[in-house]
């Protein structure tokens, strides 16, 4: 290979990561503050709606009653409100603990994963919007009024709330620096149009709009993209507020993370992720910089490496093997090198074995 093409290649790749990372956050700040957001149009006449309210459980019996007792304590009209627990196989009594801590329902499912559990949930659902969490992830007294307020819009299918990732026991996960990212750039998408992705703690959808995915497929990654193409808006309420348990550890954050992208992988491949048909073009800038090459960084920087950037990528590694002795810095470097190697590693094993659709919590999480 000429030198020339190995300069080209490094440009492009170094290129490609730069814009991904912080040339796609600068051009959306700049074009919102050139633009302004785009803002809901409410119907005036809309009134509250009907809310379903889905936790998705799996042996959840360490936190299930404390999370019911969050769903009721929504301030929100009870008399318009359903707390259903969906029960996905449980084998240590969380369908009893659910139902004795006052959910209005308790489905038990055979074990078929998350989505099939949450599949179940919106069938027996009647009411206008069903709203979903986890079972560890607990909501502000407010979130589920502010998470709501977007569907008197009639064009939004889908509102995603905030998490905040807590470590109440100390550690070295540095995911809650990288969310604070990810929810500066979520806000940025939802004001210029529609978000790229969502996150399980807290988001809902309006019922007419629920699209049922494949299993191995996660809501997180796959609805928001499905919604859009189908013509509706997804967006943002900032004040939905929810709080979850992080994986105490870099190490344990990176597993968790490998088996996630064993299902993003999924999506990538087969599940319509590529395919840009039926997206607004602004829509498609933003899977393009903050989806498709957020999977490509892995391969990015081996190009890169191998195009010659040897001392960057050299010195990335020295200060990820040099981690905590070297402060934020070397753990900021430890969880990108981590995260990187995640996303090539769920690839591997989602190309080697498949990916089951049933899941387990991470440890440290409860």
């Amino acid at each position: 290979m000429s030198r020339a093409v190995r300069r080209a290649l490094r440009i492009c790749a170094l290129g490609a990561l730069g814009w991904s990372q912080a040339g796609y956050p600068l051009a959306l700040t700049a074009w919102r503050g050139l633009r302004g957001p785009h803002r809901l149009r409410p119907d005036p006449a809309a009134a509250l709606p009907s809310v379903t309210l889905v936790v998705t459980a799996h042996d959840e019996a360490a936190v299930i009653e404390a999370k019911v007792a969050d769903c009721l304590a929504q301030d929100y009209p009870r008399e318009l409100l359903e707390v259903v627990v969906t029960d996905d196989a449980s084998q240590d009594g969380t369908p009893e603990l659910a139902a004795r801590a006052g959910a209005d329902r308790v489905l038990r499912n055979p074990r078929g994963g998350k989505v099939r559990a949450q599949d179940a949930a919106v069938r027996a659902s009647s009411a206008a919007v069903v709203a979903f969490s986890d079972a560890n992830a607990m909501w502000e007294a407010g979130a589920l009024r502010a998470l709501v307020a977007p569907f008197a819009d009639p064009r939004v299918g889908e509102v995603v709330g905030r998490v905040t990732f807590v470590n109440p026991d100390g550690g070295s996960n540095q995911e809650g620096v990288y969310w604070r990212y990810e929810m500066a750039l979520r806000a940025l998408e939802s004001d210029l149009g529609s978000v790229t992705a969502g996150n399980g703690a807290i988001y809902a959808v309006r019922r007419e709009a629920y699209v049922e995915v494949d299993p191995v497929m996660g809501h997180d990654l796959r609805l928001p993209y499905e919604l859009v193409r189908r013509g509706w808006r997804v967006v943002e309420a900032r004040d939905a507020r929810a709080t979850e348990r992080m994986v105490p550890s870099l190490e344990g954050e990176g597993a968790r993370k490998r088996r996630m992208m064993s299902h993003a992988w999924a999506i990538v491949l087969r599940g319509g992720l590529l395919d840009p048909r039926g997206w607004p073009p602004r829509y498609v800038l933003m899977m393009v910089s903050h989806r498709w090459l957020r999977y490509a960084a892995p391969f990015l920087h081996l190009l890169a490496f191998a195009a010659g950037a040897r001392r960057a990528h050299l010195a990335l590694a020295a200060a990820a093997a040099a981690g905590p002795r070297l402060g934020r810095a070397g753990l900021l470097a430890r969880y990108y090198v981590l995260m990187q190697a995640s996303v090539a590693l769920g690839l591997a094993d989602h190309l080697r074995h498949g990916t089951r659709a049933e899941w387990d919590a991470a440890e440290g999480t409860r």
